[in-house]
């Protein structure tokens, strides 16, 4: 069976090489190097188990493991508070109207302000899965689970989720809308300015954009064309994101020009239609397969499974998963239907 756990240290290695799997880039919130990493998964341990320091923001970071072999496949994050202390970056896209009177001349220009009105919002961050798995019910899992975690600790989140879509990037790591625009002020490539976001403070980002509107009609046509526009190896994220009741607003990242998704957390599909019920027993595998979570902060898992309800707010599960859930009879659990 596939589970959804929170990260641990012994899972350090096995996260470095699902990174190193990866055809598009991961999320500059999931870093490539292991001491950064270690750090990560330290304070994501911190926020699971509630002790968090009040000037800092809690970071979970979950793990899809294989629970026949121990192997983990994927993971998953919620920064709870979306630059964690600092603004989080991105570009509004809007408009101008340029017009002369005395000409007759009207013309409407597309324009990229600098902005950090996304600052605090929960961010869904840090997807990443083994590529062998991008078509199986693992995949909906990993990205799902962070919802009935969500649900279970609706407290601790914002009232919007946002979430980051990787952008345009060709065969060779060319990143045409940081080709065309920040590699003039950053003097570095993609990669590396990426890395930094990852390590460092994200001040840097302020301090060496332009803090001017960029008028779109000076960026070459491949970055123009870039702008929205998500990496081929994130559609599937993205349409099950869309399901969700996400949808692309008017904010994108400001490396890459890739879509920032918006939704409000109370009305995502995941929690509306979650219900909590009281964990039974069945001999078999019988009714429907679902969504089945448990445990509150380090305690969280959550598993696909086959489930009978009753009229009494009974989920009835086979004996395989309590013992996945590390749950009995009786206990409570919250699950969504596919």
């Amino acid at each position: 069976m596939w589970l959804v756990r929170p990260a641990q240290p012994d899972d350090l290695e096995q996260i470095l090489e699902i990174a190193g799997t990866q055809s598009a880039r991961l999320s500059s919130t999931l870093p490539k190097q292991s001491e950064a990493l270690a750090s990560k998964i330290e304070h994501s341990l911190a926020s699971f188990a509630g002790n968090v320091p009040e000037k800092d923001a809690p970071r979970f970071l979950f793990v899809l493991e294989d629970t026949n072999t121990g192997q983990v496949a994927g993971t998953a994050g919620i920064d709870a508070r979306a630059g964690n202390g600092q603004p989080f970056y991105n570009y509004r896209r809007d408009a101008l109207v340029h017009a002369s009177h005395e000409l007759g001349v009207s013309r409407r220009v597309e324009v990229l302000y600098p902005s950090h009105s996304l600052t605090d919002q929960t961010l869904l961050c840090s997807f990443s899965i083994r590529p062998e798995l991008r078509h199986t019910e693992a995949f909906e899992l990993l990205s799902r689970a962070r919802m009935l975690f969500i649900a279970e600790h609706r407290e601790w989140f914002s009232s919007r989720l946002v979430v980051e879509i990787q952008g345009v990037q060709d065969e060779n790591g060319n990143v045409p809308f940081w080709d065309s625009l920040a590699r003039h002020f950053f003097n570095m490539d993609f990669e590396t300015a990426d890395q930094y976001s990852s390590l460092l403070s994200k001040t840097f980002i302020a301090e060496l954009m332009p803090p001017n509107p960029v008028y779109v009609t000076l960026l070459t046509e491949q970055a123009q064309a870039a702008l929205g526009q998500c990496h081929p190896m994130t559609k599937l994220n993205l349409e099950l994101l869309l399901r969700e009741g996400f949808h692309a607003g008017c904010y994108l990242d400001i490396f890459d020009a890739g879509p920032v998704l918006e939704a409000r957390t109370d009305a995502v599909h995941t929690l509306v239609t979650s219900h909590r019920k009281s964990l039974h027993g069945s001999q078999d595998d019988a009714g429907d397969q679902c969504l089945i979570a448990a445990g509150e902060g380090l305690a969280f898992r959550c598993t696909m499974a086959r489930a009978e309800e009753t009229l009494d707010d009974e989920l009835k599960v086979s004996v395989k998963a309590w013992k996945v859930l590390e749950k009995s009879a009786g206990d409570a659990v919250r699950m969504a239907p596919l």
